[in-house]
């Protein structure tokens, strides 16, 4: 699955963005995801979030490399690589088409390195025969799946640490694109 792109700067400029390594997780990734994972929820999810919401949501997992290490043990988990560090990372439950968690580092949001896991992930997906993806998202990252042809299905609420969270359950069918 390794490809490698350059994730676009925004602005004007020819400037190229830093070259991302798209591939399957190793051992070696699970304390950068840690730091994407508390960057993400403590700083990307700012517009959406409260702080007491996001202190509990960030507390939900350790910031361990040992939990996130185990974690890739139960999911496939896609990672989005820049100079040997992962930036960004999907977790999928592929036996039951399903996306569990999609972070990436807030300052290299909305440089395509998330739909690039996604679109990783839905080619995954459709490899083990799955004609739709399901996933439960945040309220940030939602409106980017809408966009994206994912559909709502529900609004849920989960508690973490004491604090009641938005999220949407969403839905998307597989269709293949050839190439």
């Amino acid at each position: 699955m390794s490809q490698t792109a350059s994730a676009s700067t925004t602005g004007g400029g020819a400037t190229p963005g830093p070259r991302i390594r798209y591939r399957q997780a190793r051992s070696r990734d699970a304390a950068d995801q840690a730091e994407v994972f508390h960057h993400a929820v403590m700083q990307g999810a700012m517009a959406r979030y409260s702080l007491a919401e996001r202190e509990a949501w960030a507390s939900a997992l350790p910031r361990d490399a040992c939990a996130w290490a185990a974690r890739q043990a139960l999911h496939t988990t896609l990672v989005a690589d820049c100079d040997g560090r992962c930036v960004g990372f999907l977790e999928m439950d592929l036996p039951r088409g399903r996306i569990v968690t999609l972070y990436v580092w807030p300052s290299l949001s909305r440089r395509g390195i998330g739909s690039t896991l996604l679109i990783h992930a839905e080619r995954l997906l459709m490899e083990h025969g799955h004609a739709r993806a399901s996933i439960e998202a945040s309220l940030m990252l939602a409106e980017s799946l809408v966009r994206r042809g994912w559909q709502e299905i529900a609004e849920e609420w989960v508690e973490r640490d004491g604090e009641r969270l938005c999220r949407k359950r969403l839905e998307k069918r597989l269709i293949a694109v050839e190439t």
